[in-house]
């Protein structure tokens, strides 16, 4: 879809550009019999610029293209007006860019409240050189700290936010796989937790923001980002999203789990269990660790699957260890539930980058996301 709109951009500005050709009689249009003034024809070669710089952004998958291409539109239009019959076709083409423009400041908004959300809980994560020590793991299970010093955790700066990146593919359950790309920022002092998701489902896109924020949470996803697929902020998203939050720390912020909100119950040489008591809310997972030390699992009975509005079985399994940001972490995972009749994997995550401590949301490589069409 954005190759066929980069398309449409670029034919506009080119008959624009033969429109001004042909004011100043450079070129012979005969479809065109009205006589048409310098300042038209020099408002056409502006149209024209503007449809051009905008094509150049989202070639660059810009966020703020649109921008440009509304102006386009707007000295387009009004130039229309004035040699209606000549040119009244060109109204079909800045009708479907106007669209475009629709949808392109829709998913700019839909991304930028995820931003600002961001950006808000970052100014409120304190500086801290405070570094995991030994001391810190002594009231964990040897198996855990085992983890964390494997890991690489010790020794470096506890950990007060983190943002995770990663690609994959997602499905609902009897439809098809889809891809997606994904940004996150945890917060862990203040428990919250922000993802955001990029999908494609059958060409077209499909945006997904999941919200929490204790005691809140939420989860939209809409088509274009205009048209709403799901808006679910019931009671059960909260321990869903909390459990959630918790995976996050095991998996991909090991040194965060010397955490006194954390307590912890040997189960048998590979596997302990761990509840995280929030003020209002606990929840509990068990994590199986292999014979090398690695955590290769993560299983919980206290989150639901909001497609039923019911608790089952959720396991995360992964694999492929590697260093991101100098720690030790799985590359990729799955997320599975397991239902009465089966397991079914619902997503599987590719890790492709993580940063910790981040001090705010600019990263130079955000604006090549695909944030366009």
């Amino acid at each position: 879809m954005r190759t066929a709109f980069l398309t449409l951009l670029l034919i506009h500005s080119a008959i624009h550009l033969l429109w001004f050709a042909h004011a100043f009689d450079w070129i012979d249009l005969p479809y065109l019999k009205k006589e048409i003034p310098g300042m038209v024809g020099f408002s056409w070669l502006l149209a024209a610029s503007f449809f051009l710089w905008s094509a150049l952004q989202v070639g660059r998958q810009k966020p703020k293209w649109f921008l440009q291409a509304l102006i386009g539109v707007l000295l387009s239009q009004m130039w229309i007006f004035s040699a209606w019959e000549d040119t009244r076709f060109g109204s079909l083409a800045n009708l479907i860019i106007l669209a475009g423009i629709l949808v392109g400041y829709a998913k700019w908004s839909f991304e930028e409240r995820f931003q600002a959300d961001a950006e808000s809980l970052l100014e409120f994560t304190k500086k801290s050189d405070q570094i995991l020590t030994e001391e810190d793991l002594k009231p964990l299970p040897l198996i855990v700290s085992d983890y964390i010093r494997r890991c690489g955790a010790l020794g470096k700066e506890i950990v007060k936010n983190f943002r995770l990146e990663f690609e994959g593919e997602m499905r609902q359950l009897g439809k098809p796989w889809f891809s997606f790309s994904s940004e996150q920022y945890n917060f862990i002092p203040n428990p919250a937790r922000l993802f955001f998701m990029k999908g494609r489902v059958k060409g077209l896109s499909v945006w997904g923001y999941h919200s929490y924020q204790p005691p809140n949470a939420r989860m939209v996803i809409r088509a274009l980002s205009l048209f709403p697929q799901l808006n679910i902020e019931s009671p059960e998203m909260y321990p869903t999203e909390t459990v959630t939050f918790l995976n996050d720390l095991c998996l991909f912020a090991p040194g965060a789990l010397a955490d006194e909100r954390i307590t912890w119950e040997q189960l048998d040489a590979s596997s302990v269990r761990a509840t995280l008591i929030l003020k209002d809310i606990q929840v509990s997972a068990t994590l199986y660790f292999d014979a090398t030390g690695d955590l290769v699992n993560f299983r919980s009975e206290d989150r639901y699957d909001v497609s039923k509005m019911e608790r089952f079985p959720f396991t995360t399994p992964v694999k492929d260890f590697r260093e991101f940001d100098g720690i030790r972490l799985p590359s990729y995972g799955e997320a599975v539930w397991h239902y009465p009749e089966g397991a079914f994997s619902y997503g599987k995550f590719r890790l492709k980058a993580v940063h910790y401590n981040v001090p705010d949301t600019n990263f130079p490589d955000r604006e090549e996301s695909g944030r366009v069409i």
